[in-house]
C-alpha cells in the first residue's frame, strides 16, 4: 500500500470511531460526553513523543489538547482547532444509520462527518505523521480537539481561554469550514473563511388566559396569538447590508456582470437569491447579506382540553458584524408589529459578529499549500452564515480561518444542506486531500 493510501485508511478508521463515538451535544450539561473521543484521540496520538493535556470543564465535558514545541520563540504558533462534539440526529430521514460511520463507494456517512470530525480527524493523523517524523519546526503547532463548539463552547474553548490560556495561546488559529472548491472559468476556488456572523438567540414568551378547550370563541388563546408571531418572524427580511467579504466572494466566481451586480446590490440581492436553482446558495446568499430570525422552537399548553395562557418561541437570531443587540431588538419589534406588545423578550445570548484579516502570513501560506494540492486553485474570502469558535479567538484580536481541502466528488451545493441536516458524508478523497494540507502546512508556515 502506498504511503499516501495507509494515511487515508488510517484517517478511516479514526473518523469512523469518533462519529460511532456519538458525543451528542444538545446543548445541555450532562450532554456531550466528549470524554470518549478525548480517550480515543489520547491512545491514537501516544507512542510517538507528544505529550497531551486533557482539560475537563465538567463531568464527561473534556478537550485534549497537544503540542509541537518549535526552537524559535519569535516564529509563530499556528492552532489547528477541532471539535468532537456533533448536533443530535433523528435517522429517519438518513440514507445511513447516522452513527454507524458506514463507508459506501468511496463516501463516509454520519452525524459530524463534516461538522466537523472529517477536520479534527485529519489534524490529528497529520500531527502524529509530523511527531513520528521527528519534526522540529522553528514555529510551534498546536492541535486541539475541544468540546462543546455546538452550545457556544462555554465547555470548550471558552473554558480553556478563562481558565488555561496558556494551553491554546497561539498567533493564529484555522478551524472550521472552507476549501470546498467552486468552479470557476479561470479554475478552482478555495473559500477560506475570514469572518462569521454573530448569535443573537431571543426567547419570545407570548401570553394569554387559560380557559376550557370546549369553549374557544373568542379566548384569548396564546397558540394563536404565538402563531401569527411565529408567520411574522417567517416572513420578515432585515435590511440587505454588502460587506466588503461578500463583495470580494462574488467578484472571484467570475459570473455574468448583471448577476454580479444583483448579488452586491442591497436592493437585489434578495431577488436574485430567489432565481437561482439551488436551494442551498440561495440560502446562502440570504444569509451572508442579511441578519436573520429564525423562529425555531415553540413550547407550550399543558392539555388538550386547557386553552394555553403562555407559549415559548425560541429565536435563532444570527447578525452579521456590525449588528449589536439594540439593532436585533428594533428588527424584532419591525418584524413583530402590532402583536408585539403582547410578546416578552429576553435574550440568552449575544455574540457579535467577527472578521478577521484577509490578508497574513498565514493566508500566503495556505495559499501556496493549497495550489500545489489542487492544480490551479485560488483562495477567495468568505463569511460563515453559522458559529464557530474562530469568534473566540477573533474577539481576542488573533486572526483566525475556517479551512480544510475537498475534492470534487461532493457538489459544492449540497454542502451548506449537510451541516446540521440530513445525510451528513464526507468522501475519502476529500479526507487524504485535509491531511496533506495540515501537514505541508505545518511543514511550510512553522519551519
Amino acid at each position: 500500500m502506498r504511503t499516501e493510501d495507509a494515511m487515508t485508511a488510517e484517517v478511516v478508521e479514526l473518523l469512523r470511531t469518533l462519529i460511532r463515538n456519538a458525543c451528542v451535544n444538545d446543548g445541555t450539561d450532562a450532554s456531550g460526553h466528549e470524554i470518549r473521543s478525548a480517550d480515543t484521540l489520547e491512545a491514537y496520538l501516544s507512542g510517538v513523543g507528544l505529550a497531551m493535556e486533557r482539560y475537563t470543564a465538567a463531568p464527561g465535558r473534556v478537550s485534549l489538547v497537544t503540542r509541537i514545541d518549535g526552537r524559535d520563540r519569535r516564529a509563530p504558533t499556528l492552532l489547528l482547532l477541532g471539535h468532537t462534539d456533533v448536533v443530535p440526529a433523528d435517522g429517519r430521514g438518513w440514507r445511513h444509520d447516522p452513527f454507524a460511520a458506514d463507508v459506501d463507494d468511496g463516501v463516509v456517512w454520519g452525524r459530524g462527518a463534516i461538522d466537523m470530525l472529517n477536520l479534527t480527524t485529519t489534524m490529528a493523523v497529520a500531527c502524529r505523521r509530523l511527531a513520528a517524523g521527528a519534526f522540529r519546526p522553528a514555529g510551534t503547532l498546536i492541535v486541539a480537539a475541544v468540546a462543546d463548539e455546538e452550545a457556544n463552547g462555554t465547555h470548550g474553548v471558552a473554558h480553556l481561554l478563562d481558565r488555561h490560556a496558556d494551553a491554546i495561546r497561539a498567533d493564529y488559529v484555522i478551524t472550521e469550514a472552507g476549501g470546498v472548491p467552486v468552479p470557476s472559468r479561470e479554475g478552482p476556488l478555495l473559500p477560506v473563511t475570514v469572518g462569521e456572523k454573530g448569535v443573537g438567540w431571543r426567547r419570545l414568551v407570548v401570553r394569554g388566559t387559560a380557559g376550557h378547550g370546549a369553549l374557544p370563541f373568542g379566548a384569548d388563546n396564546a397558540l394563536v396569538t404565538a402563531a401569527a408571531v411565529v408567520q411574522r418572524l417567517a416572513a420578515y427580511h432585515s435590511p440587505a447590508r454588502i460587506l466588503d467579504v461578500w463583495r470580494r466572494t462574488v467578484e472571484a466566481l467570475g459570473l455574468d456582470p448583471a448577476i454580479t451586480a444583483a448579488l452586491t446590490d442591497p436592493e437585489r440581492v434578495l431577488d436574485a437569491a430567489r432565481w437561482l436553482d439551488s436551494p442551498g446558495l440561495a440560502r446562502v446568499v440570504h444569509a451572508c447579506t442579511h441578519t436573520t430570525l429564525s423562529p425555531n422552537v415553540v413550547r407550550g399548553g399543558t392539555n388538550v382540553n386547557v386553552i394555553p395562557d403562555r407559549v415559548v418561541i425560541e429565536v435563532d437570531v444570527r447578525t452579521l458584524p456590525g449588528v449589536k443587540a439594540a439593532d436585533v431588538d428594533a428588527m424584532l419589534a419591525d418584524a413583530l408589529g402590532d402583536p408585539a406588545e403582547r410578546v416578552e423578550i429576553s435574550a440568552p445570548a449575544f455574540g457579535e459578529g467577527s472578521i478577521s484579516p484577509m490578508e497574513t502570513p498565514l493566508r500566503d501560506a495556505l495559499a501556496r499549500v493549497a495550489a500545489a494540492l489542487v492544480p490551479g486553485s485560488r483562495l477567495v474570502p468568505q463569511l460563515a452564515p453559522g458559529a464557530t469558535d474562530a469568534r473566540h479567538f477573533r474577539w481576542c484580536g488573533v486572526p483566525a480561518y475556517g479551512f480544510g481541502l475537498h475534492s470534487r466528488r461532493i457538489p459544492y451545493t449540497e454542502y451548506p444542506l449537510m451541516f446540521h441536516g440530513d445525510n451528513e458524508r464526507i468522501d475519502v478523497e476529500s479526507l487524504g486531500l485535509s491531511c496533506l494540507l495540515w501537514e505541508r502546512l505545518a511543514r511550510d508556515f512553522l519551519g
